[in-house]
């Protein structure tokens, strides 16, 4: 009961910005208009192979350009990793894509991968290794030096992202902004840490409520040790502190966001709720252990679905490889993954990403249509593979 009042409370406190977060500073409809509305998807772009490899970065700005070329396209959503786990975490990176999504003439909704902040300890990443034979952290070094931001800190990283991507809380990227709600603004009074979560967001579009959550990929950080590499001679004996309350602290802001955002949709009579995040919850490659610490965001969204009533799409990237389906379904080949679930109202579609051809998805809602769930259609939801040649 005290989840449900406090999602409730949540709720109403975001109905009072809810009227100017709609007023989209592209003329996108309200929230309870009927016309059918376009936007843009994708995810894990650019990568390279190497620290050196810039080769789909220098396709990015015709990448752009196929979206901002397209007529019907009037938002733009970037579901995280905007470089690889072999690419160092510097500012000057950061700050380079942020100025290559400036182009786009739409406003860019993004939410943090793990490559930009969560993996940054890591070697391939310039971060480096715990020596235990000194008790101190060894990092990659190019030319002498250290090329990551604060040594591959992973909250230091993401405070940098925050800083980059998300300087104003509740404003978009891209050459048009629009004012969405983010977590930074209103929050639950009782876990005021929820406050620092600038980059989780919601906002409503042709009856259609869409709320991102900061999932990183991997582990959700909990199950990856900073700056070990898993073996016993480099693996510190503990996690540090920054690193045991990150991940349930951000879990639970995840979670509440996501019971705020489904009691809205709810309360302001809502047809559909899309979720995006980055990481593949389902993603049969990463193990047991590292699925699990997933499970809280699965049984919320399990849960928030079955309650809402209606269907919910949720577009991550992580795994790669565009899938289509839903995983809560005995009959989809990853249910085992998360097994135990009756969640028919729910589907999930995994962007591609890291590899040429670059690709986008074209996602049209259209409130008045009841699509049958395919591998291209779900409820008011339909979209097509945008193949990059």
């Amino acid at each position: 009961m005290k989840k449900i009042a406090l999602s409730i409370a949540v709720a109403a406190a975001l109905a009072v910005p809810a009227a100017v977060a709609l007023a989209g500073g592209n003329g996108s409809p309200e929230s309870s208009s009927s016309n059918p509305f376009t936007m843009a998807v994708f995810g894990d772009e650019p990568y390279g192979t190497t620290p050196t490899d810039t080769a789909e970065f220098n396709a990015t700005p015709a990448f752009i350009r196929s979206i901002n070329e397209d007529p019907d396209v009037r938002e733009v959503m970037h579901v995280g990793d905007i470089h690889s786990g072999s690419q160092y975490c510097t500012q000057s990176y950061d700050q380079s894509i942020f100025d290559l999504w400036a182009t786009f003439k739409d406003p860019l909704i993004y939410t943090p991968g793990d490559n930009e902040w969560t993996d940054c300890h890591k070697p391939k990443e310039g971060g480096g290794l715990y020596d235990a034979s000194t008790g101190q952290i060894a990092p990659t070094l190019v030319n002498g030096v250290n090329p990551d931001y604060a040594g591959g800190d992973p909250l230091a990283n993401l405070a940098l992202v925050r800083s980059i991507f998300f300087p104003q809380p509740g404003l978009t990227l891209g050459g048009q902004k629009m004012q969405v709600i983010s977590q930074a603004q209103v929050f639950d009074a009782n876990h005021p840490t929820d406050s620092q979560y600038v980059e989780n967001v919601m906002w409503e579009q042709s009856q259609v409520l869409f709320v991102t959550i900061n999932l990183p990929g991997g582990s959700n950080n909990d199950q990856d040790t900073w700056y070990g590499d898993g073996t016993s001679a480099h693996t510190p004996p503990f996690q540090t502190p920054g690193q045991v309350q990150e991940g349930p602290q951000r879990t639970g802001a995840d979670t509440r966001w996501l019971d705020a955002a489904f009691a809205k949709a709810k309360a302001d009579g809502m047809k559909a709720v899309v979720i995006g995040a980055q990481a593949d919850m389902w993603d049969p490659e990463k193990g047991a252990s590292h699925q699990a610490g997933y499970e809280p965001i699965v049984s919320d969204i399990a849960t928030d679905t079955n309650a809402f009533g209606g269907p919910v799409l949720m577009f991550n990237g992580d795994s790669h490889v565009y899938q289509s389906g839903n995983p809560f379904s005995p009959s989809d080949p990853n249910y085992n993954i998360h097994p135990g679930y009756t969640v028919p109202d729910f589907h999930r579609v995994v962007v591609h990403g890291s590899t040429f051809p670059l690709e986008w998805l074209k996602l049209t809602i259209d409130p008045q249509a009841d699509n049958p769930a395919t591998d291209t259609t779900f409820g008011p939801f339909s979209w097509k593979r945008m193949i990059q040649q």
